[in-house]
């Protein structure tokens, strides 16, 4: 068999088990312990094949042999310094200046790789990525000379014509101005466009979770086919506090334990790695029972779109998001007088601040509170 001097690999450096994507590259061969490669944007076990086959990565293996072919024409060592002379010939027939080299640098194959780098747990890889792929989606912010102030409020505009909040794009900036900010500290680029441009954060909606009746409502409601499945997943969700991802998660047998008369799981997030422990109440346990203990599977875009839906046949005047569940978990804790530090622990909050985010106390809890400290003054 022939030896291929140029080809493309997946995965060179195993980063698809760690971190849920490899990167695609164009191996050049140049002599027993000499390679070089060229990072070609990331890809998955099951699309890299297909990806590979992309026009810019073919004509980039084309060229590569071409040039393979003339050095050996030319009886030259097969180097990688005679090889980037050749590489690089036409940029520097046309005397390209070293800013105008950097201005022509890939953005987003450094994003990507920056990503890679970066030591942290996957719900967070996971945010970083949904980022990146909405810079590529975009396709203004390809190279480092796409990276000024008027460019970054355009794009600040083309996330606003979606159906982002002002808090998820003011997230997507914060995320975006780390790794612009590291280039303007290596004087990759010449100024930082977020020292200029300034996007606020906006105000957050106010979270409103399902009242109890609201929950039976949704419950005891006729609903069939894959409404009925997103209702299931959306019940079990509001009777565990699990987030979506730890729903689409949870496996029965290797996840819980019995404690007296309940049956609790015991588990770690997906988006943060912290513990949980929290009971299957009833109504979870209802659904798990009418599934065989095994949650049916959806995406959570999915979820989210059957959940306006549902909202719309029940009639329930609030806006109806997966994440709705679990917030009606912590206030249907907090309602029944679960110790706040409890219900933090039961959602898997390092810090109780963020469950004093998620549970709001209900004005109900407030009036028997108030009837109770009422009866108690002589």
């Amino acid at each position: 068999m022939e030896k291929k001097f140029v080809d493309v690999i997946f995965d060179r450096r195993k980063n698809y088990p760690k971190k849920g994507f490899g990167f695609i590259e164009v191996r050049v061969y140049l002599g027993r312990n000499t390679r070089k490669y060229f990072n070609m944007g990331n890809s998955s076990p099951d699309k890299w094949e297909v990806d590979a086959h992309s026009s810019e990565i073919k004509a980039l293996v084309k060229r590569c042999e071409e040039i393979l072919s003339v050095m050996s024409f030319l009886k030259e060592d097969l180097s990688l310094e005679n090889f980037d002379k050749h590489f690089y010939e036409e940029e520097q027939k046309q005397d390209i200046s070293p800013a105008e080299a950097l201005a022509q640098k890939d953005f987003i194959v450094y994003c990507e790789e920056a990503l890679a780098a970066e030591d942290i747990k996957i719900g967070t890889r996971k945010h970083k990525q949904v980022v990146i792929d909405a810079v590529k989606t975009y396709g203004k912010l390809k190279t480092y000379g796409d990276l000024t102030p008027k460019n970054i409020l355009a794009f600040d505009r083309w996330l606003h014509n979606g159906e982002r909040s002002d808090v998820t794009i003011y997230g997507y900036h914060k995320r975006l101005k780390k790794w612009v900010g590291e280039l303007a500290r290596l004087d990759e680029i010449p100024r930082n466009p977020y020292k200029i441009v300034s996007v606020t954060r906006g105000k957050s909606k106010e979270r409103q979770p399902l009242l109890e009746s609201e929950l039976k409502k949704m419950r005891d409601y006729p609903f069939d086919g894959k409404l009925e499945r997103v209702r299931d997943l959306f019940i079990f969700s509001a009777y565990t506090g699990l987030a979506f991802c730890d729903v689409q998660n949870f496996d029965y047998q290797s996840m819980t334990v019995k404690e007296g008369d309940l049956v609790f799981i015991d588990g770690n997030r997906i988006k943060t790695d912290t513990k949980f422990f929290t009971p299957i109440l009833a109504p979870a346990m209802e659904v798990l029972k009418k599934y065989e203990f095994k949650l049916p599977k959806i995406s959570n875009q999915k979820a989210n779109d059957y959940l306006h839906l549902i909202q719309a046949q029940l009639g329930i005047k609030k806006n109806l998001t997966f994440h709705v569940a679990r917030h009606s978990f912590a206030t249907l804790a907090l309602a029944h007088d679960v110790p706040i530090e409890n219900v933090a622990r039961m959602l898997g909050h390092e810090d109780i601040r963020t469950t004093q985010i998620y549970a709001k106390v209900l004005r109900t809890t407030i009036e028997r509170h108030a009837t109770a400290l009422q009866g108690a003054i002589i």
